[in-house]
């Protein structure tokens, strides 16, 4: 075995050695640094990542350095049943992040997504659950408890007054009512249950924003928490992302503007495992071909380049973040529309490929190719954004079901 682990064979290897010999397994995983044994299970399948993270000698010191986006998606392929210990070990960013990405639906939250991260936190015990409610935005959470169960305060001064028929209580004061009876609200009661106990000022603050405050601010403001931590991980805000879809003039298209400098990109920290780009296919597009003849520090610059745009073609495409899927399409989208644009930009200057990528940025070559076709290459409108008259909509409900 080789000391630097990087291929799936090699991770089929180590299963392999465990359903033989669990303990030669263990003390193989036992002689590899940190990010070895971090590398072994990002580059395995996703359904036997928790098999390999079993075998490591101390899960609770790898789990964390597991980038954000694949541990959702790890904890995704595998099932709560069997992934929810994962929980116990992450970060408050591997926390919010596993929430940011999977319980949207565009810039919509989806109460059946957060109700099964909340049934994963409560898998994982009482200390994780809190820790996640804590860590989550009380607005999310909130706009959750709304299109879960409706809440009733009882009065202070109405004797007379009696209990919501089916109503369930923690304290005797707020009164809990499934908004569909066939709705399993045990993970969310098990929740209540933790922060009254525990957290007494949360729990109130969250019983009384179901009672109280507008959904349309409690989406406002869940929104605007979490674009902000997706724009740290390389996600821009929807309005942003659209600006790769902005049309080019037939007569601007072939201009490289002046004093660009698209090379010039530092590193910056990916939520997902890629140590380079992978081929689209076996197709030889003209934006790799390009990107192969670059120097090592212009290639480095145009990784990070790319991944930026394949974010920015996720969120304006309003793809599922928390989907293991997502990048590759992502990826495959922005080397298709970007070659189309990097080969008629080459050929309207006469230049070579990779004197326009070390010239022209890549959304510059994206926007040009998307309007080379702009009717294939941008996204539909969502049915959501569409009024009955055609108009634009302002926009989607604040939770949906």
């Amino acid at each position: 075995m080789e000391s630097r682990p990087s291929t799936p064979s090699e991770a089929r290897h180590v299963l392999a050695l465990a359903s033989r010999n669990k303990r030669e397994a263990n003390e193989l995983l036992a002689g590899l640094p940190l990010d070895e044994q971090v590398r072994l299970v990002c580059e395995a399948p996703l359904s036997k990542r928790t098999a390999i993270l079993e075998l490591t000698p101390e899960p609770e010191a790898v789990i964390p350095l597991i980038p954000e986006a694949e541990l959702c998606f790890t904890v995704k392929a595998t099932g709560i049943s069997d992934a929810s210990w994962l929980m116990e070990y992450a970060t408050p960013e591997q926390i919010a992040a596993c929430v940011d990405l999977d319980v949207w639906q565009g810039m919509t939250p989806v109460a059946r997504s957060f109700e099964s991260w909340l049934a994963v936190f409560a898998e994982a015990g009482e200390e994780t659950l809190l820790r996640s409610a804590q860590i989550l935005d009380t607005e999310l959470v909130v706009l959750y408890l709304r299109a879960a169960v409706e809440v009733s305060l009882k009065p202070n001064d109405d004797e007379s007054w009696q209990p919501p028929e089916g109503g369930q209580t923690l304290d005797g004061q707020f009164y809990l009512v499934p908004r569909d009876p066939a709705d399993d609200i045990a993970p969310l009661l098990r929740l209540l249950s933790v922060l009254f106990r525990r957290d007494y000022w949360l729990y109130f603050r969250m019983l009384q924003g179901a009672i109280w405050e507008l959904e349309s601010d409690l989406g406002e403001w869940a929104l605007r928490w979490r674009t902000g931590r997706l724009e740290e991980l390389g996600f821009p805000a929807w309005d942003e992302a659209m600006r790769i879809y902005g049309f080019v003039r037939p007569d601007q298209r072939g201009e490289i503007p002046a004093a660009s400098h698209p090379l010039d990109i530092e590193a910056w920290h990916l939520p997902v495992w890629m140590p380079e780009l992978p081929a689209v296919g076996k197709r030889q597009l003209a934006i790799f071909r390009a990107a192969g003849e670059l120097d090592e520090g212009e290639r480095s610059a145009f990784f990070f380049a790319f991944v930026s745009m394949a974010n920015k073609v996720a969120i304006a495409d309003r793809m599922p973040l928390g989907d293991a899927d997502t990048l590759p399409a992502a990826i495959e989208k922005v080397a298709i529309v970007a070659s189309s644009g990097l080969e008629y930009v080459a050929t309207q200057n006469h230049l070579g490929l990779p004197e326009v990528l070390r010239r022209a940025t890549l959304e510059r070559l994206f926007r040009v190719g998307a309007s080379l076709d702009p009717e294939a290459v941008r996204p539909p409108p969502l049915e959501a954004d569409i009024q009955e008259d055609g108009e634009q909509g302002d926009g989607e409900d604040p939770v949906a079901r």
